[in-house]
């Protein structure tokens, strides 16, 4: 086999799929569709049925390291008859070893490049840890801050998950996916998975096609355009038919609309799951659904394995099962796993935690901290004495975040380690409380602490576990006992600084109010609390905005920008007991220094469809010091056939700017790329009449599109 075409490098990597599949037996492919994950039991001297195969096609979820990842490696490479490499997967979601802000705090920076740049760094310590092959990012947009994942994506609106699920695809993946510091990337979940019902994990959706189309889909189309390797099927339904054996999205859409030449894997026992979720029991259907609906690989349960008996008997043709071993081969191979199958051993450790990937941790950290509110100035501090105060303040794990990875809580600065290195007074830190529950006995020691102190720096938030996977809460309130040790600090008259960690938006209703300065931090990663110490001194300007919206209380979920009109007056379709407008609002965040807008201009009053328009802004630092603000682009569309949101994004530009300076920020206007909307087939709709253009909701001009139509030819384009 050794002179055999598919191990020939110099061949079109075509030809050697193509190859390659010709000599395997209908088990073999089988078996490249599978991927069980490495448990503590699994062994590569332990062979068998529901065990270790050397022919398995992947294997994931391990914290072995690459010299145990090579053992299984060498037993496919050597011991089979066609040494096909084994593809190893792990959930990289926000840094490996270097634990990265998470997602959902990396958008409110609006700095895709800075998380391109991380990405990168992410894939260069995962092949050091052997993995080949991350299950990121996940694009799923939320507007549901109950769902635990809602951390995991990039925010509320669909053109912000498609700019930063691009920049993470093609840092992971480099310009050379077989270079040895590239990852393949997995989008995921397709598709809906966060619109689940009440923000419970699991659950039923329902979707309708203008809404797949519109919020659910272009962010996966980015990713797709943006070259992702992968895509990973979701658990939930849409329209009735789960997305693992969803043939109208993984086929029609994915492969026949959008041209994607990749793989798709299931979530995790998803194939199984077809019977709780009322489809079949049956294993040979659940097979044939799935496969001949376009989902490439089995993660996990396995039920994959009857394929040859399937086809044997007539049920399952092997074109379908030819085509899915192909997809998975072809990504192997331009990850160059049959010419570097092994990972390097020795000093593999050099890799993690090195200083240019600190530096962009803390860079990227820096950026994503939104000050949320700061009447009478709070920040940044100026104060001798500081009292470090409530559970979030000395606690690496709410900083570190959920899906660390290979992340370690021994490396994570704290809010405390932070100022501690940073600040040059008198800092004294105690808990106060816990997350949770009942015991006020830590009150009297940070009632003591205060008193003592210039400022109060209150330190409140989420567990690390609050968040994530099967997370979901039915409340996005603090617990009452951290709102309680707030009120006992407020009664000392010391200034009180509210800086949050946390992994959703947060209902502040009530506690709002009873502070003038509040800091969200998300879930900042290992060098968080330098990160916040930088803001909190002024060493940092922040401009951090909110890519989520957040909802004034859990009952007025959902709560979000691209909402449509009210049928009725803004009046009459507000709540009567309490104020309806979100606490703080997509795009929302301060900073140290004041911007001012002037008017938007615009080239032209009117266009023809295929013509283009720029429109351009001023935007001046009228402060003492430097500071970076973001421009949002917003369309709205007064009339249309169809109700269209009160505005949508349609761009967005980060612009660090002099104290003093003025800088102009424009945009081109193109009518099939920004003012088309999508019908429930997703073919774009670009209608004459009048369009509105803000910018920040600072300013706008309307224009007038003089010729508009529907056309199937008008095709979205990459978004960044």
């Amino acid at each position: 086999m050794q002179n055999a075409p598919y191990k020939n490098p110099q061949l079109p990597i075509e030809a050697r799929v193509e190859d390659l599949l010709a000599r395997m037996t209908l088990e073999e492919k089988a078996e490249q569709l599978i991927q069980i994950p490495i448990g503590k039991d699994l062994n590569p001297n332990n062979r068998g049925e529901g065990k270790f195969r050397p022919t398995i096609g992947s294997l994931l979820s391990s914290r072995r390291g690459p010299v145990e990842h090579n053992v299984f490696q060498r037993a496919a490479m050597e011991e089979t008859r066609l040494g096909i490499p084994i593809l190893f997967g792990q959930d990289i979601i926000h840094g490996c070893v270097t634990v990265y802000p998470h997602s959902l705090a990396q958008a409110c920076s609006f700095r895709p490049d800075l998380v391109r740049d991380c990405a990168r760094y992410a894939a260069r310590e995962a092949r050091a840890m052997g993995y080949h092959w991350t299950f990121s990012p996940m694009i799923d947009v939320c507007r549901d801050p109950r769902w635990g994942r809602v951390v995991e994506g990039y925010g509320e609106d669909p053109y912000v998950n498609g700019c930063f699920g691009a920049a993470a695809v093609e840092g992971y993946q480099g310009k050379d996916l077989s270079a040895p510091d590239s990852v393949a990337a997995c989008l995921k979940h397709y598709a809906g998975y966060g619109w689940s019902e009440g923000g419970r994990d699991y659950v039923y959706t329902d979707i309708s096609m203008r809404t797949l189309w519109e919020s659910i889909l272009p962010p996966y189309r980015a990713g797709v355009e943006a070259g992702v390797a992968t895509l990973m099927s979701a658990f939930n339904d849409i329209t009735g038919t789960p997305a693992v054996a969803n043939r109208y999205l993984l086929t029609e859409v994915l492969r026949d609309t959008w041209g994607f030449d990749g793989f798709v894997v299931s979530d995790w026992d998803a194939v199984s799951q077809l019977a709780l979720q009322g489809i079949t029991g049956d294993p040979a259907k659940q097979t044939c659904l799935c496969l001949e609906a376009g989902n490439d690989m089995n993660m996990t349960d396995q039920v994959f394995k009857n394929i040859p008996e399937l086809v044997a008997a007539g049920r399952l043709d092997q074109a379908v099962v030819d085509q899915a071993v192909r997809r998975v081969l072809r990504i192997k191979f331009r990850l160059g796993l049959f010419e570097r199958p092994y990972f390097d051993e020795a000093g593999f450790e050099t890799a993690f935690l090195k200083a240019d990937a600190k530096a962009a941790a803390r860079k990227l950290a820096e950026e994503t901290l939104v000050l949320l509110k700061n009447d009478g100035d709070g920040l940044p501090l100026n104060a001798s004495r500081i009292a470090l105060i409530g559970p979030t303040a000395d606690d690496p794990g709410c900083l570190l975040g959920s899906w660390e990875g290979c992340g370690r809580l021994a490396d994570t600065v704290t809010i405390r380690a932070g100022l501690e290195a940073q600040f040059g007074g008198t800092l004294v830190c105690v808990p106060g409380c816990k997350f949770e529950g009942d015991d006020e006995s830590g009150f009297p020691a940070a009632l003591a602490v205060a008193e003592q102190a210039d400022v109060v720096v209150l330190c409140l938030g989420e567990r690390k576990y609050w968040t994530g996977e099967n997370q979901s809460r039915n409340t996005i309130e603090l617990p009452s006992i951290q709102e309680r040790l707030l009120d006992v600090l407020r009664a000392t008259g010391k200034p009180v600084v509210l800086v949050l960690a946390h992994g959703r938006p947060l209902g502040l209703n009530t506690i709002e109010p009873k502070v003038q300065t509040i800091l969200s931090c998300w879930q900042p990663g290992t060098m968080g609390g330098l990160a916040i110490a930088d803001v909190l001194l002024g060493r940092v300007n922040p401009s951090g905005r909110l890519a989520i919206t957040f909802p004034r209380t859990t009952g007025h979920i959902p709560t979000y920008y691209c909402m449509r009109p009210y049928a009725r007056s803004d009046e009459q379709g507000r709540y009567r007991n309490i104020e309806t407008r979100a606490s703080f609002e997509f795009g929302h965040g301060l900073g140290y220094t004041p911007f001012h807008y002037g008017p938007v201009q615009l080239d032209a009053e009117r266009i023809g469809d295929g013509e283009t328009l720029t429109a351009t802004i001023d935007v001046t630092n009228s402060g003492k010091r430097a500071g970076a603000e973001t421009v949002f682009w917003y369309l709205r569309d007064p009339e249309a056939r169809i109700t269209q949101p009160v505005r949508r994004l349609i761009h967005f530009e980060k612009v660090d700017i002099a104290p003093g300076e003025t800088k102009s920020v424009s945009l081109v206007i193109e009518p099939a790329r920004h003012l088309a909307y999508p019908d429930d087939l997703g073919r774009p709709v670009v209608e004459a009449g009048r369009f509105i253009i803000e910018a920040s909701r600072r300013a706008e001009a309307g224009f007038i599109l003089s010729v508009g139509r529907g056309e199937n030819a008008h095709r979205h384009q990459s978004p960044c």
